[in-house]
């Protein structure tokens, strides 16, 4: 039985020109996370190499925040990012 994956965010919005997705946060988030984006069957992972809050560099992310997030592939809007394993 597949193990139920814990969701630490969702993405709300995708700059395809940046390749930045923003994550509203449902969990805590630091920079150098390995992480899981998944929509559909599309999935990938990645790791957290930057992110800002509020166009400001931060380290970490907390539940309720919307941060934005440098990733390496495509992110559509509505995917759900977990803990990579």
């Amino acid at each position: 039985m597949a193990k139920k994956t814990k969701e630490i965010g969702k993405v709300v919005h995708w700059y395809d020109k940046i390749g930045v997705a923003v994550i509203k946060l449902s969990g805590s988030l630091k920079q150098g996370d390995k992480i899981k984006i998944k929509r559909g069957d599309e999935e990938f992972e990645d790791t957290v190499s930057s992110m800002q809050l509020e166009h400001e560099a931060v380290k970490a992310g907390k539940k309720g925040q919307e941060v934005a997030v440098k990733l390496s592939q495509t992110a559509k809007e509505g995917a759900i990012v977990s803990p990579a394993e």
